[in-house]
Parts: structure tokens; C-alpha cells; sequence
């Protein structure tokens, strides 16, 4: 069918990891008649967790779209991971969503991924639902789970329906809406000893629903019963305007209360039409089909076979195969797209503002990439991803894969915008940063089974830096006669520290050094720098004056004066107070409030240094700086110190001198290994 704006809805399904999530998603997939037949995560048939990695480690990776029509409405489930180092999607398509599920294990309770997905989302303004998951498990404690969310997350939180049969006994659940009762999966009266506590959360709805609205309230107030459709309204702007949390419960592998979320999600969640679309250039921009096509690419997958698919979210107009798009200035005609299930390709007519559609095979396409038809000038922000926190050195096991490492990475990296390459030119090594050592792990596991590129890893090697802290001054000498011509180059020349970076001058008096020789000392000087004193660690904020020097009229030229300020730096640093200078890293740490004291003594621990706390909500913004040695598996250390729950963000901001018990260990494994590279 042929979806307008009001009859899209996007929706993110969130949650820690092992919460079920792709086992929810299958279940709305078989539910809404997507597909035939249920799969299984444990067998690696689901349509969500589709790729290798996924299928040999039982968890979600990258995101899964899985369009399903239920009562004429379109809606688009969006499976995210559930571990937090696979952020890249959560970040790219939160943003995209009208409405968010949050899924919670019954099992687990209210947990630390639980508290923290939940504030993303309301950091983010999205409307939630919660569906609480594993409700047919042992010991599962359903009055005490919603204790827990209402105390964690304040009274919002309004249960909508409540587990039949007890502990230990599931046998399906009493619906408080409608006040009936599913089991066996028949409608039913609710059980006696359901009976108060289905009247009291019907009453419980009915009053958030006349909360949203004074006309509905007056009328609440005055005793008069509100009918289905004023009820409806009210819940559904509780839930626009984030008064109103609805709390579900399904048990996904049987099917259990899964319709009553799809019919939820038809009835409560609004459409992309109620929707604000990503922020623009454009401030009053709507989803809106009936104007010029404008959309955003805001994820990237590279397929082995279909080659670069880009998912496009369509904000304005309507997109057909063979029509021209305009990105970056480049006119391109889309002759390959279609909507993805999974990672089943569907054909479709028209997908109009609001909805999802996926082209392929163009190589100007990419992700936060703004599309418009000729004549269109929208431009969409970019969704900022994290960056790296995590580094590690590679190297290919077989130098005939060098060649094909460079083009897998750049794959990669196109699918994932919070990993990075870099080149260090100063320590040779190829680094990868990522989130963390789970997700480097996946990437290289999948650049091995989908490029055929395997590596061996290594530790970052830190990048230190030599200083002087004392002036000096020396004379140097580059002189080679033997007859014929020779070289000839003799200049003294004073350093001292500073605190910009390291410049030369001169004050030369007469003409002891022509100033055809000047540019060559200069560049003797700053070469010299490059391999420090201590360690051959490059020298930095370094004053250089050129005071005096001989010239010979034959057998003086540039690399004669060149060499000899070399040689003159090299004297000069016998003599004066030389340093180890270390990155240090601007990092903002968020964790809660129970692992503030930890985290305090922690960065102590680290050499670091506090600059500021800043509470919000249930968590702390501790604001510090660390030296970037300290700091290299932090990823892995805060995720023990706070069971997952802390993030970190890094910069490097400056260099600052080592304490002496530490640089000379540093100057100590410097050499050795240049002794071992040699």
C-alpha cells in the first residue's frame, strides 16, 4: 500500500542486551503477518540478527529494519543493539523515530543498561513505551518490577496490564484497558484475584488521560465518564508530551500479549505527521509529501553481493525507483532501491514522507548525507555519533593483504561512524579506535569473514614528546675539505625554551653567515628536533637564535649549514635540563550517583585531575583531566568499576611533563624498543 505521513510510525526497539529484544521483534513480524514463520535466535534464523557475527554470538550488532502493515497502518520496528558499544545506530536512529519500546527482562529487574537506555531516550525526547519481557520465567516478582520503574523513573510509569496466574504459574495476563483477560489465548473476565487491581489501573489511565487535557480534566472531576475516544486523545498526548509511560508485559516466544502492543502502537504512538523531522536549515520543515523530495541517508551497510545500500529516511515528497536526487551538488539517478526486511529486499510503488526506503549502488551516498530533487537546498544536521575511546594497533597476518586491509577498513568505516583509522606516523603503527574492546573484536571478526583480511593486534604505543627546560647554547660544526670541493659550515646558535611552538630567528651582526644560509640552518634546526635527546621522542617548544657562524667562499653551502645546526642542537641539549612531555586528555566521565566515590579515587589513582562535578538527574558529569597512558583501556576499567553503567568522552588538549619515577621508565622502554626495531 501506499502509506501517507499519518499512517507512519517508526519505532526504536531498545533495551540492554539479552533483555530479548530480537525475539520481541520476530514475534510483531509474525504477529502483523510479515513473515510466515517465526525463527530462533539460538539457531541463528531470526530476520533481525541476519549477519555471521551476529549468528555466532547470539546478540545484535547493527540495527535491523522490519517493516510490518497492521490495521492500515505502516510501521517500521527498528531492532538497535542492545550492548552499549554498538552505539553508531542508537545515535543515527533515535532521531528518526516517532516512538521508542523499551524492553525490560522481567528477570533482571530495573538494571543499570535499563536506567541508562531509559534516560537516553528521555534525553532525546522520545515518547516511550515498556514492555517488560520474560514474564513467564520463575521468581519473576511483576507488582515488585513496577515498584522499581516507578520509583527509578517517577509516575509516569502507568501499568497497563498485569501477569495472570502468579508467580511461577504465567498463564497469560489481565488487560486494563478494555478490564479482560488473555489466556490460553482466549478472551476471558478477569480473575477474582486480579479484579481490584485491573479496576485501579483502569482508573489510574483514565485519570492520566484526563490529565493532558483541562477540558477532559473538568469533565473527570465533575464524574462523568469519558468516552473510548477522549480516553484515546489523552493517552496519546501523555505520551507526546512525555506525562505518560505505558508499562506492558509480553512473553514473545509464545506470542503472548504482543497483539495488544501492536494495536498500542496504532492507537497511542504518534506518526512521523505528529513528529518533528531532524533539524534543518529549514526551521518550520515538516514531514510533508506533497512538497519537493528531500530526505536523509542515516545509516550505511556494505553488502558482499548488492555492494553500498543506503537507508533513507524520506522527510519531504516521495521517492520512486528512477528518479533523480541531488547530493552534494551531484545530480544522481536511483535506479536500484527497495525496502528492506531484515535482510530480505522488498519491491514497493512509492515510499512517501515519513517512511523508510534503501538505495543502492551509488558511490555519493553516505551516511548524514541530505538529498533533495534538483532545485532542493535542505540541509539536515548530521546525528553525532561518539568518537573512539578505544584504540589498538594492527597489522595484516600476510603482507599480500595490505593492499586489501586498506579497502576493508574503509568499509568499515563507512557502516560505523563511531570507528576510526588512523595512521601514526611517528610510531608506525595502523591504528583502530572504537567503543570498546567487544566492538574492535566484532570489526575485525567480521573484516575477516566478509573481506577475507585477517590481522594480529598490538597495544597503542603512546605518542610523547621531549622539551627543554633551561637555555643552552653551543657551536656547531659540519667541515669536510680534502681538496676540490667540500663543505664548509660553522654556526653558533642559543635555545631556549617557550611556550608557543618552537620558531627560529636570527642576530646575526656583519656577515659571518650570508643569509642565503639562513633558510637551510632553519631547516637543520627543526630536523634536529624530530628525534629528541632522552628517548627520540620529537623536541617541542623549542626557541632557536642563529648568533654567529663562519662561512668558507668555495666550499660552504645548504647542507653544510643544515648538518651544523643539527650538530649545534645536539651539543647545546648535552648541556641543558631536558623533559618527557605526555598527552594529556580532557575527559568527561557520566556515571551514577552510587559510583561517584569510585570514580573519584579512580582518576587519583590515574595522575588525574578533577576539574568539576556537575549533577543531572540520577548521574554525575565529572569533568578532568588524565594522562592519555593512564587512560588506554579506560573503556574496559569503567565499565568493571560501574557494572557497565559509566561513559567517558576524550580529547587531548596538551602536553604536560612527566613525573621523573615515570619518564624514565618511558625512556627506558623507548629504547628498548628502538633497539628491537633495529
Amino acid at each position: 500500500m501506499n502509506y501517507l505521513k499519518d499512517h507512519v510510525k517508526n519505532i526504536a526497539i531498545v533495551g540492554g542486551m539479552g533483555t530479548g529484544k530480537t525475539t520481541l521483534a520476530e514475534s510483531i513480524a509474525f504477529v502483523a503477518g510479515a513473515i510466515p514463520k517465526k525463527g530462533d535466535v539460538d539457531k541463528g534464523t531470526t530476520i533481525s540478527d541476519y549477519t555471521q557475527e551476529e549468528q555466532n554470538h547470539k546478540y545484535s550488532i547493527s540495527s535491523s529494519l522490519i517493516p510490518v502493515e497492521y490495521k492500515g497502518y505502516k510501521m517500521n520496528f527498528i531492532d538497535l543493539p542492545g550492548m552499549n558499544e554498538f552505539v553508531q545506530d542508537i545515535y543515527g536512529e533515535l532521531p528518526i523515530c516517532s516512538a521508542a519500546i523499551l524492553v525490560v527482562d522481567a528477570t533482571r529487574g530495573v538494571d543499570i543498561q535499563t536506567k541508562s537506555y531509559y534516560r537516553m531516550l528521555k534525553e532525546k525526547n522520545v515518547p516511550t513505551v515498556i514492555l517488560v519481557s520474560k514474564v513467564d520465567k520463575e521468581n519473576v516478582d511483576y507488582d515488585q518490577l513496577i515498584n522499581a520503574l516507578e520509583e527509578k523513573f517517577g509516575q509516569s510509569i502507568v501499568p497497563f496490564m498485569y501477569p495472570e496466574g502468579g508467580k511461577n504459574n504465567f498463564k497469560g495476563f489481565a488487560y486494563a484497558l478494555n478490564k479482560k483477560s488473555y489466556v490460553g489465548g482466549k478472551e476471558g473476565e478477569v480473575s477474582a484475584e486480579l479484579a481490584d487491581t485491573i479496576n485501579a489501573a483502569y482508573d489510574k489511565i483514565v485519570e492520566e488521560a484526563a490529565a493532558s487535557d483541562d477540558a477532559l480534566m473538568e469533565k473527570f472531576f465533575g464524574g462523568e465518564e469519558l468516552t473510548v475516544d477522549e480516553i484515546g486523545a489523552g493517552l496519546k498526548a501523555g505520551l507526546l508530551s512525555d506525562s505518560l509511560v505505558p508499562v506492558l508485559l509480553a512473553d514473545s516466544l509464545h506470542d503472548t500479549g504482543v497483539k495488544q502492543l501492536l494495536e498500542l502502537a496504532v492507537a497511542l504512538v504518534p506518526s512521523m505527521a505528529e513528529t518533528k523531522p531532524l533539524p534543518s536549515n529549514k526551521a518550520d520543515l515538516t514531514y510533508d509529501e506533497t512538497k519537493p523530495f528531500a530526505g536523509y541517508v542515516f545509516k550505511t551497510t556494505v553488502d558482499s553481493f548488492v555492494g553500498t545500500i543506503s537507508f533513507v529516511l524520506v522527510v519531504n515528497g516521495s521517492m520512486k525507483v528512477g528518479q533523480e536526487i541531488v547530493v552534494d551538488g551531484k545530480t544522481e539517478k536511483v535506479n536500484q532501491s527497495f525496502i528492506m526486511c531484515g535482510k530480505t529486499q522488498l519491491p514497493y510503488d512509492t515510499i512517501n514522507a515519513g517512511d523508510i526506503v534503501c538505495i543502492s549502488k551509488l558511490a555519493s551516498l553516505y551516511t548524514g548525507a541530505s538529498l533533495n530533487e534538483k532545485g532542493g537546498s535542505i540541509v539536515f544536521e548530521k546525528q553525532k555519533a561518539p568518537s573512539p575511546t578505544y584504540y589498538r594497533a594492527i597489522l595484516p597476518k600476510n603482507k599480500s593483504d595490505e593492499d586489501k586491509l586498506s579497502g576493508a577498513l574503509q568499509k568499515l568505516s563507512q557502516e560505523d561512524q563511531t570507528f576510526e583509522v588512523v595512521r601514526n606516523k611517528e610510531t608506525r603503527q595502523q591504528l583502530i579506535g572504537g567503543q570498546g574492546s567487544v566492538h574492535i573484536d566484532i570489526l575485525l571478526e567480521k573484516m575477516k569473514n566478509a573481506y577475507k583480511v585477517d590481522v594480529t593486534t598490538e597495544k597503542q604505543q603512546i605518542v610523547y614528546r621531549e622539551a627543554i627546560k633551561s637555555p643552552g647554547e653551543a657551536e656547531g660544526r659540519y667541515v669536510k675539505q680534502s681538496g676540490g670541493a667540500g663543505y664548509y659550515g660553522v654556526v653558533v646558535m642559543k635555545f631556549e625554551p617557550c611556550e608557543e611552538d618552537s620558531y627560529f630567528t636570527e642576530e646575526i651582526f656583519g656577515g659571518s653567515v650570508p643569509k642565503n644560509y639562513w633558510p637551510p640552518i632553519e631547516k637543520g634546526f627543526y630536523e634536529a628536533l624530530e628525534h629528541g635527546p632522552l628517548a627520540g621522542f620529537p623536541v617541542i617548544n623549542v626557541h632557536a637564535t642563529l648568533v654567529d657562524g663562519k662561512y668558507h667562499p668555495v666550499d660552504s653551502n645548504e647542507l653544510a649549514f643544515k648538518n651544523a645546526a643539527k650538530d649545534a642542537f645536539k651539543k647545546a641539549a648535552e648541556k641543558m635540563r631536558k623533559i618527557i612531555l605526555e598527552p594529556i586528555m580532557h575527559v568527561i566521565i557520566r556515571v551514577s550517583d552510587e559510583y561517584l566515590g569510585d570514580i573519584l579515587g579512580d582518576v587519583n589513582k590515574r595522575r588525574g585531575r578533577v576539574l568539576g562535578m556537575n549533577k543531572v538527574g540520577d548521574y554525575q558529569i565529572i569533568d578532568c583531566e588524565i594522562p592519555e597512558a593512564e587512560i588506554i583501556t579506560y573503556n574496559i576499567d569503567l565499565k568493571a568499576l560501574t557494572q557497565g553503567d559509566g561513559t567517558f568522552t576524550r580529547e587531548f588538549v596538551r602536553y604536560e611533563e612527566v613525573p621523573q619515577n615515570v619518564a624514565e621508565k618511558v625512556i627506558e622502554a623507548a629504547k628498548a624498543l628502538q633497539a628491537q626495531q633495529e
